[in-house]
Formats: structure tokens, sequence, C-alpha cells
């Protein structure tokens, strides 16, 4: 296979909106339409910033600023080294520099700037958050992934993916890094579909109607969505995994087998693979699941080849060796006591975390992390939140019950039941032990609804999605808008 495909498709004209953090201006907000000069109104709360890129490809006239700004100068400057300072800009940045010239606009269109984009840009390990909307229509799943204290604390508002509905027009990017919070508008994503999982800056959506799961493959950066062939048993709402690799795709697909028009029961999981080698199996790889597992959160973990996912009642791990083709269950750490439990991926370590709660016994209550070691059955208890915040969190998380997300050395924990205009999380930076609350998201409101959460990594270009056109099969269909 080619080192990337040069059949992209031209980018939707996304606008990103820019929240950065400041001692003296905390409320700093930047709104930047990717095909215009970058301008900001001034007041009480804001700073002003205008930015005239008309002339900054001019290759002539001279500069009334800085002598190092001088045209004559920079117009020198080799195109193949702006090429290599341009890879290191954020997405957010690049976006709005292609609005600098036409040379700049196009490189997303051109194979060799990809190319480069894919051997040196340093990856972003972000944060990709979508507003779930409650609906009117009764819930017909429920979701049983905690202990009876959090199902009470939330006194019937167990909302899952059945619980929601509409569609989804704009998802938002949180930065750990830049502490700063973006916008992304989602015009291709048709009704009828909720996001599911996320790797290598795509992401996975399902269907929501009962029976055979249609999924598409969604990069938002760049405006690409392919569909994948439908699953070949009827299911409800199973759990879905997605592990993507730079020469392979892994999806699988597991539980809520509907055994009758109104029943369900965790029976088999189906596997999509294709890689660059030529293999592809199309739902063609199914297995049974352990007896009497229980995967109602829906989430999976996909970590060295293998798919990670909670067991309920009691707690324990589930894991699914892709090339094996088999399942098998690790008993968690202190499972009698965990509250609220989470797998995430964190710098290439499998990671468990939880609230420990032993209220029977002479030890505080905490919030832990433990850390799975090679043997695949031991965990290590790696970190722990410090007293003093978890005792804010918990006054403020109120036994509500939180998920557990994770990107490269970053972990969010995001309270459950607060409204998304006002939702709370914690931030721990794995690399430099830290901990720290995150800033609500400033584009949406507390009318209604939670906010659904996954490790995102954005990404220019995705050259794997390139094998699925190889296969040219009847059932696929690609959605771009030009």
């Amino acid at each position: 296979m080619e080192a990337f495909n040069t059949s992209i498709t031209p980018p939707i004209p996304y606008t990103y909106s820019i929240i950065t953090t400041k001692a003296s201006d905390p409320h700093h907000l930047l709104h930047v339409p990717m095909n215009s000069n970058i301008t900001t109104n001034t007041n009480s709360n804001t700073s002003s910033m205008t930015i005239n890129t008309s002339s900054c490809c001019n290759n002539g006239g001279s500069s009334s600023c800085s002598p190092w700004m001088d045209s004559r100068i920079w117009s020198r400057l080799p195109q193949r080294l702006l090429d290599r300072i341009l890879v290191f800009l954020p997405p957010p940045a690049f976006f709005r520099a292609r609005s600098v010239c036409k040379r700049w606009y196009a490189l997303l269109y051109s194979s060799t700037f990809l190319q480069l984009y894919l051997h040196i840009s340093p990856r972003r390990h972000c944060f990709l958050f979508f507003n779930l909307k409650v609906s009117q229509k009764p819930p017909i799943y429920r979701n049983s992934s905690n202990n009876n204290n959090d199902n009470i604390s939330l006194a019937g508002n167990t909302n899952t993916r059945a619980d929601y509905g509409g569609s989804y027009c704009e998802a938002y990017l949180f930065d750990p890094n830049e502490i700063a919070w973006y916008r992304i508008t989602l015009p291709l994503i048709p009704p009828g579909f909720t996001p599911c999982s996320t790797s290598n800056g795509l992401i996975c959506w399902v269907s929501d109607e009962a029976g055979p799961k249609t999924l598409f493959l969604h990069n938002p950066l760049v405006g690409t969505l392919i569909q994948l062939p439908p699953t070949l048993r009827p299911r409800l709402f199973p759990s879905i995994g997605l592990g993507i690799t730079n020469t392979s795709i892994d999806i699988t697909v597991a539980g809520d087998d509907m055994i009758s028009p109104y029943a369900v029961k965790n029976l088999t999981n189906e596997s999509f693979h294709i890689d660059a080698g030529g293999f592809y199996s199309i739902w063609g790889t199914s297995s049974a699941l352990p007896r009497l597992c229980s995967l109602e959160s829906g989430c999976m973990t996909y970590h060295d080849n293998r798919f990670y996912c909670m067991n309920y009642s009691p707690f324990s791990v589930l894991t699914y060796d892709v090339a094996s083709n088999s399942w098998w269950k690790v008993q968690a750490p202190m499972r009698r006591f965990l509250r609220s439990p989470s797998l995430v991926e964190i710098e290439g370590k499998l990671m468990l975390v939880a609230a420990v709660e032993k209220s029977k016994l002479n030890v505080p209550k905490s919030l832990r992390v433990w850390c799975l070691q090679g043997c695949g059955t031991t965990w290590v208890e790696v970190e722990r939140m410090p007293q003093q915040l978890y005792q804010q969190f918990s006054e403020v998380e109120c036994g509500k019950g939180f998920d557990c997300i994770g990107q490269g050395e970053f972990v969010v924990i995001l309270i459950r039941g607060v409204g998304v205009g006002v939702s709370k999380g914690v931030v721990f930076d794995m690399r430099r032990k830290r901990w720290m609350w995150m800033p609500p998201c400033p584009f949406v409101n507390s009318a209604g609804g939670e906010m659904q959460g996954f490790g995102f990594e954005p990404r220019l270009a995705t050259p794997v999605t390139g094998l699925l056109d190889q296969l040219a099969l009847p059932f696929q269909s690609s959605f771009n808008l030009a």
C-alpha cells in the first residue's frame, strides 16, 4: 500500500472556537472562521486581535513592522522548510493558517505535505465530547454498570444510548496541554447514529435502530465519512471496540444479541479486520462470550491487539484477543469495594480507575489507579487522588457516579448528572503527577443532557482508510462534502 492515498476529499469549512485560560483574563474567547481573517471584538471580558492576511504572501513591498517581518526576507524562505514548520502546528492553528494564501490552503490536498505530516508531526492528545440530549422516549435499556449506591443516587436517571435521540451537529475538543476548548461542526453525520468509539484520529458511529448494526468511520477534521458493511447478527445496543494502527483496522461488536423482538442476551461477538497485508475478515469471525457476562457500559478499550471491557456483578475485566479469537476474564483489584470502575489506556499501559469505598473498614475512601502488569492477571496500584481533592470531588459528585477516559498521558474523570453547561471533571497528568479541575465547556448550556467523552488524537490524514477503498465492495459508500 502506498504511504498515502492521494484521493483525499476537500475538507469542510470548519469553525474553531478557542478558549485559553490566563491569569489576568480567565474568560478570553477567540472565535476564528477557517477561511477569513482572525478578528475578535473587545469587551470587558475578552481581549482583541486582528490579523490582516491579505498581503502575507506578497513577495514585494516593505513591511511597516519590525525588520524581522520584512517580506523580502521571508519570501526567500524555502517552501520545504515552510512545510516542515507548518506540520508542527496544532490543527486549529493550521486551519487558521490556511487562510493566508492559496498554496497554504491547498496543503490539505497535497500528498507530499501529508506524507511529511505523517512522518514528523508530533502526536497531540486531546479529548472529544458530545452533548447527549435526553429524548422523550421511555428508557428501554438501563445501565447496571454501577453498584446499588450509584443506581439509588441517580434516582432513575440511568440514561444510556437508548435514552438519547436526535442528531449530532457539533463536537467539543478539549486540549489538556493548552487547557483550551474548541468547537467542531459535524454536518455529515446522519440522524439516528451515535458515537461509540475513537482510535487514531477516527470516530466510529453506530446506528441506533435495533437489528444489524451499520457503522461509519469519520475523520471530523477533513470531513470524510466511510460506511462499513452491516453486522450479521441483530443487536440492540452492543459494546463496540475500535482499534486502528497505521496498517490495520480492527472492530469488535459484542453482546446484546436479540433472541426475540423483545429480549436480548449477551451471547456472541463479531469482528471486522483488514490490514495492509491483504487479509480481511468482514464480520466473518465470531466467538461466544463468557457465561454470565454483563456488558452494559458499552465501552471497550483497545490495547496491545486486545480489547478490554468491564464486566459487572461482580466486577471483573473481560479480555478479547483478536489473534486467537478468544475471551477470558481477569479479576479486578478490590472488586467488592469498587464504584464506577473504568478502563483506560495511558502511555501504552492498561489502567483501571475507580473509587474505593470500604465503609466497614477503617480505610478512608479514595479514587485509585491500577496498572495491569505484563503477566496479564496482576494489578498494581500506581496512583491515588490526593485526599483533599477527593473530598472536593465527592462533594460535587454526591454519589452520581463518574466516567473515565484516557489519551496519551492524560485521564479525564467526568462526573455524571450535573448538566452539560456545568459538567465537572478532573484531569490527571500521569507523566507530571498533576491533578487539576477541568474548566466547563463554554459552548453548551445546562438545558438537559450530559457530556459523553472519548480520547481523541486529531489528525489531518488517516491513510489506513484507503484499505477500505481497495475492497471495492458493493455495500460501501463514502460521504464527502466538496
